[in-house]
């Protein structure tokens, strides 16, 4: 690997992390709360209690309701026969005032003592009942109190229930599982300590309809995502089966699949590997084509974990054609794909001198990435700072050569006054290799450095607090902005007090503004053409 460094060079996720760890994420809510109307599941449970229960009056089923109701449910809730529709109106209740849309009364439930007797209620050999509590339990688990649901003994009924008979069971208990494994990455690898993954992968290969599909790919995601990440061995099995839902004609599954291998590919080359080596590359790099953001922006990071690998796995990706999707990702209109765009590009920049080659290949790409360096957001230009930094440092000649004619030198030096030490690190490495070049080919970019008010910023750094910066400032200005001693061989001593001093008198501020006397001609401006 090229680069800064090997380590520095690719670089992974973790400066972002925290970032996309938000209650809504741009891949969709990390817990979602099950808020079908009556209408949706009128043909699988309400409609068959109104039928079925001649002793519950159906104006009691379809009523809403409320906090007063709780103690009134709580104790129909308590009946011997878990399978009684007695119970399955109680149950129903207690999911209805669960699955309002503002302010549910989960903690007024929680003190009822109604959630272990919702667990319990998943034994029921009453479908209906068991469909009922898992939704009750999974708006629960949508909630803070997740962990309520857990200590309650849930986890294990819910993934034995994954293998029932009733689709709209499974689909239920997939989605409770689904917000537990949201929760945190504890209750994630509880999830799948249970044997969660196998009968979920068994729903998601021979659904029995759409919504089970969606709602178990979504899951899925859950149970992949999370820092630390799972165990790969946990997780490994499901890798073939998101592959062929890339092929599938199912906008939601795919959006959730693609997020799902994000996180999956988001580690060490072995892990990268296991997502690369079922052939999804081509199948990912197409999706860059679309126009909906939900879709680019797991894309474009799935992609980004890739080359953040070794070579080979750079290489599957450029031969695969993303380098042909780069000018529309870098003027999308969202701020996260040009970031993520740039992101994955810095990691192509960090490989060989071939792939930096083709990645320079489009002028019109390596413009807009010089122009996001100068003056895009900061998000976006600190990613294309990286991509010309590293292009400047593991590059031959000839692509500096190339970076300095498209103006680099310039936006690199606008980006050593923010306060990120780090980047200001990477900026000087790039003015430093930069410098090194022009030198041994005799040209001036010290010149450059010096229009553009590059050596005022970079003199200004010797006060840095950061010690790598201040060393690497003394570096630059003694290598490339020292005087030469046959420049001035010939400036006679000046006396200081009772001692003389010889060399060069120090530029003072005013000989800067032209009040001085010591005035250089300007350098001649460079012709950025190619």
């Amino acid at each position: 690997k090229k680069g800064i460094d090997a380590e520095v060079g690719r670089r992974r996720r973790d400066d972002t992390r925290i970032q996309i760890r938000k209650a809504k994420r741009e891949e969709g809510l990390q817990k979602r709360r099950a808020m079908k109307s009556t209408q949706e599941v009128s043909g699988t449970v309400e409609s068959t209690v109104i039928a079925s229960n001649s002793s519950v009056p159906s104006t009691h089923t379809a009523k809403a309701y409320g906090v007063a109701d709780i103690p009134m449910l709580f104790g129909m809730l308590q009946h011997n026969d878990t399978s009684s529709n007695e119970v399955l109106t109680a149950v129903q209740g207690f999911r209805k005032m669960l699955s309002v849309e503002q302010s549910p009364p989960v903690q007024q439930v929680l003190n009822s003592g109604a959630v272990p007797l919702f667990v319990k209620l998943l034994e029921s050999t009453n479908n209906k009942v068991q469909f009922e509590a898992a939704w009750a339990l999974t708006n629960v688990a949508s909630t803070d109190f997740t962990r309520t649901v857990v200590e309650f003994g849930a986890v294990p009924m819910l993934v034995q229930l994954l293998l029932s008979a009733d689709s709209n069971v499974r689909e239920q208990c997939a989605w409770c599982l689904g917000n537990i494994a949201g929760d945190s990455p504890d209750l994630r690898d509880l999830v799948l300590s249970q044997g969660a993954l196998n009968p979920l992968l068994m729903n998601i290969s021979n659904p029995a309809n759409n919504s089970l599909l969606c709602n178990a790919v979504w899951a899925l995601s859950n149970f992949c995502r999370g820092k630390p990440a799972p165990s790969h061995n946990d997780v490994a099995p499901a890798i073939p089966l998101l592959a062929k839902i890339l092929e599938m004609n199912n906008r939601e599954a795919l959006v959730d699949a693609c997020w799902a291998l994000s996180y999956l590919s988001d580690g060490d080359d072995a892990r990268i590997e296991a997502v690369v080596s079922q052939g999804v590359v081509p199948n990912i790099v197409a999706l860059l084509s679309n126009d909906s953001n939900s879709i680019l922006t797991p894309a474009v990071r799935i992609l980004g974990n890739f080359v953040s690998g070794n070579d080979s796995q750079t290489q599957a990706v450029i031969d695969a054609g993303v380098l042909q999707h780069v000018h529309h990702l870098l003027t999308s209109p969202k701020k996260a794909i040009r970031k993520e765009t740039c992101w994955l590009l810095s990691n192509i920049a960090a490989g060989n001198s071939n792939q930096i080659s083709q990645l320079m290949h489009s002028a019109k790409d390596m413009h807009l990435i010089v122009e996001a360096v100068r003056g895009a957001e900061w998000e976006v230009r600190k990613e294309a700072t990286w991509i010309v930094s590293n292009i400047a440092t593991g590059g031959t000649d000839h692509h500096i050569h190339y970076l300095v004619e498209l103006g680099a030198i310039d936006a690199l030096c606008s980006v050593l006054d923010v306060a990120d030490a780090r980047i200001t690190l990477v900026v000087l490495d790039a003015i430093e290799k930069i410098l090194k070049v022009g030198m041994a080919c005799d040209r001036d970019y010290v010149g450059f450095v010096d229009e553009c008010d590059g050596l005022d910023k970079i003199e200004g750094l010797q006060q840095h607090e950061n010690t790598q910066v201040y060393e690497k400032v003394i570096s630059i200005i003694e290598t490339y902005f020292g005087i030469e001693e046959n420049e001035d061989e010939n400036i006679l001593p000046t006396v200081e007090g009772n001692n003389f001093a010889f060399g060069a008198p120090v530029k003072t501020e005013e000989m800067r503004n032209g009040e001085g006397a010591m005035q250089q001609q300007p350098l001649q401006p460079f012709n950025f053409t190619y």
